[in-house]
């Protein structure tokens, strides 16, 4: 067997290591039609409700969260050590007893309606056990570390006078604190739930009947056939499929273990080090969380956050995500260039014409989605007919026509895929519940601005870093939240504009998948490549280092964002800069630029292309300067190489 080769049981064995929702029990029999038929009667009650109408708010979150629930304790062991093919009782008793605290909302709705604000004593023990069970479930699918944090949240508000100077508040009773996050949409029940019991679960479901129609392997052979010639060409097709992938949302981990279970080994072969294989697909696959129009769901819940429609944040998204993956493609040019390496020959690849003649009907729902977002649709609308079309779209022809299997079986995944943002959105709610009983954003916000003395890049600095190191434990969902609770009214006090502020909490979040030590995307990937993760980590960082530098971009230059232009001219000069900036900067840390660097070449290229990108005319004229130090060293070098060489 060619070593270079990855088993099917080493993928699930990297995901399950380092993707917790991968971690999951594989009944056979009773217990394995039970979860099949909850998980595809969860996704029917939310297209039900998606194509009738929205239940009220309380009751809809209450529904879909009973459903998360059940299935989390059906499906997730309470330790690593149980059997994964066989339930324990005690998973079992909670798997009936979790779902009984949430429909105790629904079956009691009008009497709490009635008697808003008070908190009886049956109230309270439903509202604790919930609470429990809620975090324990997050415990399992997400990870510890959004447990303490939540917890700490918690501690503070009953503590809260306690804590010392301006962060003490008169302390929150157990009972107002429960009646505030169980029972009223301002906790648990809250924001983030509801979007994921409306567009997140839609879009999720929709990503799994795309998959079983085939379009993941169409973006595969559109890659191939696109740049599969050019140098590097394995690389460049990690690159570009993940961009296609990020259309459709997904998981950095299980993306990165997906796609890179063939795409690590191909890069590997070509001569790639391993280090530099698994840090492309990293880098490429959580670029899809900020690929439109399917972006992660944090960006749904910045949509509900601003007030601004999700039709509108894909459009000023769409600018920062081609910087990203240009770096990204940039970065894997300049590694070929450096090594030689070359392409796959024309004849090994897919022909363009052939794959769209045969699938690229395929698209269409991606076209449809789109569409509706631009032009007014709500979310939840234009989700609910992507779906219908992409079944409708897959009969076109025979080779890709979904089987009457298919259906129930995307249904299924689609609700298994939503379980971990059921969970993440549950427990971020826990959080603003904490956050708005208690004020302490606006506290915390405060002193930001106090602790950066007014300076804007100083707030945005220690904004980036909050954000990476939250992002070490808590999923990008509750990372966006508790960045953008604090940091955004503080950077909103100095002069930002809303989307700018939000997008920039939002884009750490996500790039902490591939930031060290922790970097999840990277340690998958190196778990297929069998590389050193922290190394990979750091390559991987080096790889995606447009993701630090483009959210500094569009807070200073929103028109990046293609929102406030009065001039569409006046978007030249940052792009061109930008990119200008991106191309050396790559080179620079790459030790190649149109030919190989000497250190000190590599830096000047570095230090100039931040400089170019970093929005400023005194930053650009600084960085022009640098490149250009650096090109006439390079110049003289290779001018003097080619006289000694005469």
């Amino acid at each position: 067997m060619d070593e270079e080769k990855i088993s099917q049981q080493e993928v699930e064995e990297i995901l399950q290591k380092y993707d917790r929702e991968s971690a999951y029990r594989k009944y056979k029999g009773f217990f394995a039609r039970l979860v099949a038929a909850i998980a595809i009667t969860f996704s029917v009650f939310q297209l039900y409700t998606a194509a009738f109408g929205v239940l009220d708010a309380m009751i809809q979150r209450s529904i879909h969260l009973t459903f998360g629930l059940t299935l989390i304790y059906l499906l997730y062991p309470a330790s690593k050590k149980w059997r994964k093919d066989k339930i324990n009782p005690l998973d079992l008793a909670l798997a009936i007893l979790a779902p009984m605290t949430t429909m105790y909302i629904v079956i009691n709705y009008k009497e709490l309606v009635l008697r808003a604000g008070t908190v009886t004593r049956l109230d309270l023990v439903v509202g604790v056990l919930g609470l429990i069970l809620i975090l324990e479930a997050v415990r399992r699918i997400v990870g510890i570390p959004m447990v303490i944090v939540a917890s700490a949240f918690i501690a503070y508000a009953i503590f809260g006078r306690y804590m010392p100077g301006a962060l003490a508040h008169r302390g929150i009773s157990l009972q107002r604190l429960i009646g505030h996050l169980f029972f009223t949409t301002e906790g648990i029940f809250g924001i983030p739930l509801g979007v994921s019991s409306t567009f997140v679960f839609l879009f999720i479901l929709l990503a799994a009947f795309l998959e079983r129609t085939g379009l993941g392997q169409l973006f595969i052979d559109l890659s191939n056939a696109l740049v599969g010639w050019a140098s590097g060409g394995p690389a460049k097709v990690a690159v570009f499929t993940s961009a296609l992938e990020g259309t459709i949302g997904g998981s950095s981990v299980a993306n990165t273990v997906g796609s890179g279970s063939f795409t690590i080994p191909m890069m590997k072969k070509l001569g790639y080090r391993p280090e530099f294989a698994a840090a492309v697909e990293a880098t490429a696959s959580t670029g899809g969380q900020i690929m439109p129009p399917v972006m992660g769901a944090a960006a749904f819940l910045m949509a509900e956050f601003t007030g601004i429609p999700y039709g509108k944040i894909i459009i000023a998204a769409m600018v920062p995500a081609i910087f990203y993956f240009f770096a990204v493609w940039m970065a894997v040019h300049w590694e070929a260039k450096k090594i030689g390496l070359k392409g796959m020959s024309k004849e090994q690849l897919p022909k363009i014409g052939r794959v769209l003649v045969e699938r690229g009907h395929l698209l269409l729902p991606l076209v449809i989605v789109l569409y509706l977002l631009v032009t007014g649709f709500t979310p939840v609308r234009a989700a609910f007919y992507a779906i219908v079309v992409s079944v409708i779209t897959s009969m076109i022809r025979k080779g890709t026509r979904m089987k009457l299997i298919d259906i129930p079986a995307a249904l299924e995944a689609g609700a298994r895929g939503a379980l971990s943002v059921v969970a993440a959105t549950a427990c971020a709610g826990i959080i603003i519940g904490v956050v708005t009983v208690t004020g302490v954003g606006l506290k915390l916000g405060t002193a930001l601005v106090d602790l950066a003395q007014g300076n804007l890049l100083i707030t945005l600095i220690f904004t980036m870093f909050t954000s990476l190191i939250l992002g070490m434990g808590v999923p990008t969902t509750a990372n966006y939240v508790i960045t953008s609770t604090i940091a955004a009214p503080a950077l909103l006090r100095l002069g930002v504009w809303v989307l700018p502020a939000h997008m920039f909490a939002f884009y750490f979040g996500v790039i902490a998948d591939i930031t060290p030590p922790v970097a999840l995307a990277a340690m998958a990937g190196a778990g297929i490549a069998r590389s050193d993760p922290f190394k990979t980590g750091v390559t991987a960082t080096r790889i995606g280092i447009a993701a630090f530098l483009v959210p500094y971009v569009f807070v200073y230059y929103p028109q990046i964002l293609l929102i406030g232009m009065k001039d569409p001219l006046s978007l030249i000069w940052p792009l061109l800069t930008t990119t200008f900036g991106l191309i050396v900067l790559s080179g620079g840390l790459t030790s190649y630029f149109v030919g190989r660097l000497k250190p000190l070449e590599g830096l000047l290229y570095s230090i100039g292309g931040i400089m170019v990108v970093f929005p400023g005319l005194v930053t650009d004229l600084t960085g022009f300067v640098l490149v250009g130090l650096a090109a006439l060293s390079q110049t003289i070098r290779k001018g003097w190489a080619f006289k000694t060489a005469r």
